[in-house]
């Protein structure tokens, strides 16, 4: 199946890059200017989706200026204001606070200037679209793994768990200023809701996390299973980062659990490889990161994307005094155990199989296939 996926990707990519090559960007006094504005580069996607978004940009004869603000929020507002005053016309952004970077986009849109929000939403509805994953998607998926690895597949098939004897279930969120958090916790508690209600699993901590740090989560779990007298069965983790920092913590007690992340990290699936983390949720930014700069062409060149549809502000924020409607385009999600590893992270492309499979013992490792694909 993935092995189609893949297929599918490629198709995207060439379809971008063609895309890329007829379609000559709308120009005044030289090239025309998009800005790419990031929260932080510690996230390691951000750094990947920079440099293809960049080329792609480049590819289209676009010039192109790049930040990261640090997860400031202010300092975001700053860059993008700055972008604005360089004469940008198009600012892809990925918000490291959705609420506060609502108020650059607004200024900026006032100048004409398109907006695109880039997997995190802004809470504005002055943003041209909003491109990101299926996001409850990636909760159902984290919650999904850690419950089968518990030998849980139904509400009536629940193995050695009982109301007697119930999962104590960690939960290790997203930072509270990323709209997005609160989707992935909400498709989480989705398919956590029926075993809650029986008593089967049993919510002992629930905490979010700063800046989506690793040393934040560390400290988190360690505080975590001190209350809990090491007394807990499984973590469902928003990201690889929580995850990684929850098994730290859990390998100093000598506890071993299932453990979710998110976004199929190098270091994430290495762990994965190891029988350590149990899932990962992939988000291939390799099919995202050209769509969003297909996206700014689109709406550059008075185009509309077809498969943009408009959702309701105060819905996708879960807030409801938020008026207004925005259009967004969400891409599907892979949930990663050991099991489709290697078909659906290393064959694919989307990792290394020497960063996948480094420690692994040459006796255990999978072949090294012939040729990756890539998009």
């Amino acid at each position: 199946m993935f092995g189609k996926f893949a297929r599918l990707v490629a198709a995207v990519m060439s379809a971008v890059f063609a895309f890329s090559l007829s379609t000559t960007p709308i120009q005044a006094q030289g090239k025309v200017l998009v800005g790419l504005s990031f929260s932080d580069f510690e996230t390691p996607r951000w750094p990947q989706e920079n440099v293809i978004m960049t080329d792609a940009l480049k590819a289209m004869g676009y010039d192109v200026v790049s930040q990261q603000a640090g997860h400031d929020p202010k300092t975001q507002n700053d860059q993008i204001a700055n972008m604005v005053t360089q004469g940008a016309k198009a600012i892809i952004i990925v918000a490291q606070d959705a609420d506060a970077a609502a108020t650059a986009v607004e200024d900026a849109a006032k100048e004409g200037v398109v907006v695109i929000a880039y997997d995190r939403l802004i809470a504005t509805p002055k943003i041209a679209a909003y491109i990101t994953f299926g996001l409850t998607q990636v909760g159902n998926g984290q919650a999904d793994g850690v419950l089968k690895a518990l030998g849980i597949t139904a509400i009536d098939s629940t193995g050695k768990w009982t109301k007697d004897n119930p999962v104590n279930l960690v939960k290790l969120e997203g930072d509270p200023g990323d709209n997005n958090a609160k989707f992935f916790e909400a498709g989480q508690d989705e398919i956590l809701k029926p075993y809650v209600d029986a008593g089967i699993v049993k919510v002992v901590a629930r905490q979010n996390i700063a800046n989506w740090d690793e040393t934040n989560a560390v400290t988190a779990m360690e505080n975590i299973l001190t209350s809990q007298n090491n007394k807990v069965d499984a973590v469902i983790a928003a990201n690889d980062n929580l995850g990684l920092g929850a098994l730290q913590a859990l390998t100093a007690q000598k506890l071993s659990v299932p453990v979710s992340g998110q976004d199929a990290t190098a270091p994430g699936c290495n762990s994965i490889a190891k029988g350590q983390l149990t899932v990962t949720i992939l988000k291939d930014y390799r099919v995202m990161a050209p769509q969003a700069v297909e996206l700014v062409d689109e709406f550059l060149n008075g185009k509309t994307d077809p498969d943009l549809k408009s959702y309701k502000l105060a819905d996708l924020t879960g807030n409801a005094s938020l008026t207004g409607d925005v259009m967004a385009k969400y891409l599907p999600v892979t949930e990663v155990t050991k099991d489709n590893l290697y078909e659906a992270v290393v064959v694919s492309g989307f990792q290394s199989y020497d960063d996948v499979y480094q420690d692994i013992p040459e006796a255990e490792k999978p072949a090294r296939p012939e040729a990756t694909k890539a998009p």
